[in-house]
């Protein structure tokens, strides 16, 4: 038997707590986004550059103070996958917005992902998805189906777009995890800062390219306009605090992944459903539908239920998988 991951129980704690302050720093980010496409109106491909961009001029600091030598790796390609996936899952994402739908309903249907991230981390990270995970991450998705309205107004092909970032993320989310047994917070952060806006820049020239050589290719609102346009007065302010926090947030995610399991976290990280929805609700004047609150209340109780279960009856490290 080898001891692949393990968590104390003060590492259980800390790692939650971080989950939680990084659940409420991508809520923030997810209502920032929304409000630059509507109704300020810049291109999702164009927002995510200039949002990725801030982010890793943040980070400057942070690269000098560590020392370069601290940012070399083993995993270089490993590294630039992982980049290169969380890219292309940030533009599906904020696609959604630019679709159309309502920050609370996009937010909950990314709930689907402890389930890729559950099967990925077992088959992949050798960690043990105890019946208590399953059951905690199976609770969440059931909320995730209640908040998203399947079923009530007929099935709409849009709701698979937030699913499937789900799944680009919840593949960055385990190379995260895979990455951590060796390297520290701020490796995987800065790294993923410094490639991101490169692929960030890639997908945006080729999303403009496609759209200027063959027009109604993509859909409205992904490429529009000259791609580097920055919006003006207070709106470039919202801009930047959306670098500020997509920064803080994957810090956050990052330490946290050093801390506790991938498939031990993921049910706090559900936490930004209600909190997207409270924030939005508050500055956009979104109005969940009253099946948010069901589901909602269902996720917050997988993450009680989850934390309850693991660590407040044990005193043992928790995470244990045989290899």
């Amino acid at each position: 038997m080898n001891q692949i991951s393990s968590a104390s129980r003060n590492g259980a704690l800390t790692g939650a707590l971080l989950m939680i302050f990084a659940s409420l720093a991508f809520a923030g980010t997810n209502i920032l986004q929304n409000v630059l496409i509507w109704p300020i109106g810049m291109s999702s491909t164009g927002m995510t550059f200039w949002q990725y961009l801030i982010a890793t001029v943040i980070a400057v600091p942070l690269i000098f103070r560590l020392g370069v030598n601290k940012l070399r790796t083993r995993h270089p390609v490993l590294h630039e996958i992982r980049a290169f996936v969380s890219a292309l899952g940030v533009h599906v994402f904020v696609y959604a917005f630019a679709s159309g739908m309502p920050a609370w309903q996009v937010v909950t249907l990314l709930a689907t992902g402890p389930l890729f991230i559950i099967l990925a981390s077992t088959l992949f990270l050798g960690e043990k998805a105890s019946p208590a995970r399953l059951f905690a991450s199976l609770l969440g998705f059931v909320g995730a189906l209640m908040v998203s309205g399947i079923g009530s107004d007929g099935f709409s092909a849009m709701v698979l777009i937030p699913i499937a970032a789900a799944a680009l993320w919840a593949t960055t989310d385990v190379l995260t995890k895979y990455l951590s047994r060796e390297e520290s917070p701020e490796t995987l952060t800065v790294s993923l800062l410094v490639l991101i806006t490169p692929n960030h820049l890639l997908i945006l020239l080729v999303a403009t390219l496609l759209s200027t050589l063959t027009p109604g290719l993509l859909p409205a609102g992904v490429a529009t306009g000259f791609p580097f346009q920055l919006p003006e007065g207070g709106s470039l302010w919202l801009l930047g605090l959306l670098g500020v926090l997509t920064a803080a947030a994957q810090y956050l995610l990052a330490s946290a992944y050093k801390v506790a399991d991938a498939t031990y976290l993921q049910p706090f990280g559900d936490l930004k459903v209600p909190l997207t929805a409270v924030i939005g609700f508050i500055f956009l004047a979104q109005v969940p539908t009253f099946w948010f609150w069901i589901g909602a209340a269902l996720i917050v109780a997988a993450s009680s239920f989850i934390y309850w279960s693991e660590n407040g009856k044990h005193d043992a490290p928790m995470g244990l998988s045989a290899a």
